[in-house]
């Protein structure tokens, strides 16, 4: 009997995770990557290199710092892993910053650093990822993430975030464009509320608001960060999605179809 191949598997294959410190979507996205057989570079700031080292030390990945608002630092984030690795395949971009603040209490500081880091660096990460795998001539995946909110506000005074993580949905379709005809296929993948990750973290808090959070989906709960995200996830980073490029993935529980 001839066994199937299974359309999932990364075997021999290079993922680099940006924004992989522990607590974050980041984390089990490497932890994904590395399950199905990828070897997995972990990247994110100096300020987080204790919680980065605790993602590669559980699953044997190189670990490289970056500010993904400096061009410099994404250009040889891109360069560190292709000469640890020697090649790249699939980048995932999931660095990002959540400010919750009223629109009038929000500085312009405030506001144009969550634009930096969502926005800005979803753009300079899949510029560089994008450039590296062009030349490579064997095309490969990025997998930006988003938000629900992307395309539709929330209900707490988020002006900053909604915004930039709107942008990232445009700026995956742009460089979906751009990049196809090189065999580069770029997605968003869209959560809903998770919990618990550094983000949703100070919900625990805040237990009546949370249960309206799970309430409010089709599945009547929250997202779990270990299990929930890891099949989207991998359909998009894997060859299973090579005729998928410059789409959105909800990954909601039915939150964003009602």
């Amino acid at each position: 009997m001839v066994k199937p191949s299974n359309p999932f598997d990364l075997s021999g294959q290079v993922a680099l995770v940006v924004g992989a410190s522990a607590g974050g979507l980041g984390e089990r996205a490497a932890h994904a990557l590395a399950d199905a057989g990828a070897r997995v570079a972990v990247a994110d700031l100096a300020s987080r290199a204790a919680d980065l080292a605790a993602t590669a030390r559980a699953r044997g990945a190189s670990e490289h710092e970056v500010d993904v608002t400096d061009e410099a630092s994404v250009a040889a984030l891109v360069d560190a892993v292709i000469g640890a690795h020697g090649r790249l395949d699939v980048v995932v971009n999931a660095a990002g910053v959540m400010l919750r603040k009223p629109y009038d209490e929000t500085s312009l500081e405030e506001f144009e650093r969550v634009v930096r880091v969502n926005l800005t660096g979803t753009w300079l990460v899949g510029r560089e990822a994008g450039k590296a795998l062009t030349r490579r001539g064997r095309g490969g995946r990025i997998v930006n993430l988003t938000t629900v909110y992307a395309e539709r506000v929330g209900p707490v005074p988020e002006s900053a975030y909604y915004s930039s993580k709107a942008g990232v949905v445009n700026v995956t379709r742009a460089l979906a464009a751009e990049l196809g005809p090189h065999g580069v296929n770029v997605n968003c993948l869209a959560p809903g509320v998770f919990y618990p990750t550094q983000m949703t973290a100070a919900l625990g808090a805040e237990p009546d608001r949370l249960k309206w959070f799970g309430d409010r989906t089709m599945l009547g709960r929250l997202g779990d960060p270990g299990t929930d995200l890891t099949g989207p996830l991998l359909l998009l980073a894997s060859p299973a999605a090579a005729y998928m490029t410059g789409q959105v993935v909800y990954v909601d529980g039915g939150w964003s179809a009602w």
